[in-house]
Order: C-alpha cells, then structure tokens, then sequence
C-alpha cells in the first residue's frame, strides 16, 4: 500500500508548485500576453461603430461587441462614429480530415471565415478586405452521434470565439500615428485630400472653375 506524504512534506511541494504557476503567469505577461476581454484597442479608433452583415451569426457579432466593451471602446451608431468596423462574408464548413479503414469519416475538421473592413468617417480605409480564419479537428464516433453533435456546437462557439478575438487583434496596431500614416498613403496613392475625423469636418469639396 503506497503511503501517503505527511504534510509536512508535502507543503513544500505544493509551494514549489504555485511559485512555478506564478512564474508562468509572469513570464506571459513579459511576453505581452494578455487575459481574455483585455482588448488592446488603441483609443485613436474611438468612437467606433461595429456593422455586421445578415450572415454573420450574432453570437459572432456580440462577441466582438463585448470584447470593445471590456476594453472601453466607445461603440456608438455609424452616423456618430469616426470609424467604422464592418463584419461579413461569413462562411463555414466541415470536411473528414481521416478515414476509418471502412471509409467513414473518423475525423472532421470544423472551419471558419469572416472578412473585415475598417474605413474612417472620411472615407480611408485603414483595414480592406481581410480574411481570417480559425479551424479545429474532433474525432467522430458513429456510436455516440449526439455527444459529436454536442461536441462540434461547442467548437462552433469557440471558433467564434476565436474570430472575435482575431478581429480585436486586427485593430491592436492602429495607433493615432498609424492612422495618420496609412491616410498619407492613402491620400499619395488617390490624390485626394482628406482631413481626419479629429478635425471634425469632411473633405472639403473642389470650387467649380467658372466659365471662360
């Protein structure tokens, strides 16, 4: 019969354990690891509107939402917002990823994908047409169909999950200088004049030349 440590001994272990904890966490933290809901979005964006298309599931959208939130992103209407994050093109699929030797799908693998654009009140678009995506592979049991049912609507929430968080990242490096720098490009690259949502007015409108 194995016997048990005394407390004694085995206080020290358990020390040792939640010290190692504690230095996991801190080295995570060094490497700029961030909780979940501490959404790094630079207050240069704000106030922010967030427009998802008919085909994006809510809980996709109201996970973006809440992650603002939890970062105090001030969301508010399009029609008040100096930037707008617009969601859509969602798509989903599931393929068999392994075969059982009696060709049934042993595995699947369950996917994801959403575009996202970012363009300011005066028309710049700061994010254009970005793809992402987010994938998990589940063993398949056809003797227990509703657990793998059960199993793959879990993973369809994290993966939303997962693409909320992605899009929260997406916004992460744009900083006021950022945005002013891609609105310089943008406007070498059209030659148009535009004025950011901080001045508070549109792009002024070029005079007609008068008649000769």
């Amino acid at each position: 019969m194995t016997q048990r440590q005394p407390a004694s001994q085995r206080t020290p272990a358990l020390a040792r354990s939640a010290l190692l904890t504690l230095g996991l966490l801190a080295t995570a933290s060094g490497c700029g690891f961030q909780l979940r809901g501490a959404a790094p979005v630079s207050a240069a964006l704000q106030p922010l509107a967030l427009q998802c298309a008919s085909d994006v599931p809510i809980d996709l959208c109201q996970s973006v939402r809440q992650q603002l939130t939890l970062g105090d992103v001030d969301v508010r209407e399009a029609d008040a917002a100096d930037y707008v994050l617009a969601i859509g093109q969602y798509t989903e699929d599931r393929r068999a990823s392994a075969i059982t030797i009696n060709a049934g799908a042993a595995e699947y693998t369950l996917r994801q994908s959403v575009s996202i654009n970012l363009i300011s009140r005066d028309k710049v678009p700061l994010i254009a047409d970005t793809r992402l995506n987010a994938s998990e592979s589940y063993r398949y049991d056809e003797t227990n169909v509703l657990a793998k049912q059960r199993e793959e609507q879990t993973l369809q929430k994290q993966l939303q999950e997962r693409l909320a968080q992605q899009i929260i990242f997406r916004l992460a490096p744009l900083t006021q200088a950022r945005i002013d720098a891609l609105r310089e490009q943008y406007q070498d690259a059209t030659g148009n004049s535009v004025e950011s949502p901080e001045a508070g007015t549109e792009p002024a409108a070029k005079a007609p030349i008068p008649a000769p």
